[in-house]
């Protein structure tokens, strides 16, 4: 199973070409969305975004996204806040939005909510795609400060995913490797960054990119 992942496009609509381009190059298997589709935009953005992408596409919102955007990403894709889906025998667990941020942008969820959505549709071994990094993993921002959230740690804690992929904090992007989990933060596909991920008999192994040009 191989796939490209991507996150933070906020707005940029010429993500979708290469991403239709690399899907190909690569021969992957569908893409993962991981929010902040828009830049505090419309439904109509996530749409014009998502829809001319050549591949299935699994996608959450991020926390500049509308709170409508879940219904938006149905009409031309597959919807994964708070919902699952089993791909080649893994479970996909996902949860759009993020934590409380100083900026007051429209997807944001607290903590216990956080927790309360994803417990339920998680799974021991599952891969896990939420806009918001797990505390203290791809999450700093340039002050030293750690803004992931507390309840996907304690997720990732509890049901020990094989993948957690996640966006959000663009400066931390990178690949972690934490007890048996790998963490991958694609960076902002706005600036031409994404991953591309294989899960082969289990093993995960993630690779960082950026759109040349």
């Amino acid at each position: 199973m191989k796939f490209l992942v991507v996150s933070d496009i906020h707005g940029n609509k010429t993500v979708t070409d290469w991403i239709n381009a690399i899907a190909e190059e690569e021969d992957v298997d569908f893409v993962l969305v991981l929010g902040d589709i828009t830049d505090l935009g419309s439904d109509d953005i996530v749409k014009e975004i998502l829809g001319p992408i050549e591949r299935d596409v699994y996608a959450i919102p991020g926390n500049c996204d509308p709170l409508s955007a879940p219904e938006a990403i149905s009409e031309v894709a597959i919807d994964m806040h708070g919902k699952t889906a089993d791909i080649d025998g893994f479970r996909i667990a996902g949860l759009g939005g993020s934590n409380p941020t100083i900026f007051n942008t429209p997807f944001e969820l607290e903590e216990d909510v956080i927790y309360k959505m994803l417990r339920p549709i998680s799974k021991e071994g599952m891969i896990l795609m939420v806009h918001v990094p797990a505390y203290g993993i791809n999450d700093m921002i340039p002050s030293g400060l750690n803004v992931g959230s507390k309840s996907v740690l304690k997720i990732v804690k509890e049901f020990r995913p094989i993948l957690v992929l996640s966006g959000h904090v663009h400066e931390d992007y990178g690949i972690e490797h934490v007890d048996e989990t790998t963490f991958v933060n694609p960076g902002p596909a706005k600036d031409g960054m994404y991953a591309l991920v294989e899960i082969d008999n289990g093993a995960v192994a993630a690779r960082l990119f950026t759109v040349s040009g």
